[in-house]
């Protein structure tokens, strides 16, 4: 399994961004597919997930500011931030579930996530 992404920036407050991941080496459209994301001197955080029902979930911190989507055509799963903060400021990573574990809409600890990408940095000011 191979993940990609890309799209990272320097970015003023308010401003937007779209984040892709290039998947590889799974079958995408059977995997929920996730966004997390790591401030310098904190944990990785959870940002947003997408079932592989459609259904999606978001952090509290980002709701109604990212959107989750993906295009199960070219294997390639997005993330739209809009009205960008700089507490957003971080290297960004997509995700995928170890083989065999469930996640969902409503359901993606970190725990279940097993192959992740190179990061994306996003930095806000």
């Amino acid at each position: 399994v191979q993940l990609v992404e890309s799209g990272g920036g320097s970015v003023q407050a308010g401003g937007s961004l779209t984040l892709s991941c290039a998947a590889s080496g799974l079958t995408y459209s059977s995997y929920c597919m996730g966004w997390f994301r790591q401030a310098p001197g904190k944990e990785r955080e959870r940002v947003a997930v997408i079932g592989s029902d459609g259904s999606t979930g978001y952090a509290d911190s980002v709701k109604g500011r990212f959107t989750i989507s993906q295009d199960n055509a070219k294997n390639t799963l997005y993330l739209q931030m809009n009205s960008l903060k700089p507490e957003d400021t971080a290297m960004y990573y997509c995700a995928a579930p170890f083989i065999g574990r469930y996640c969902s809409g409503d359901y993606w600890p970190q725990g279940v996530f097993g192959y992740w990408g190179q990061g994306t940095q996003v930095t806000v000011s």
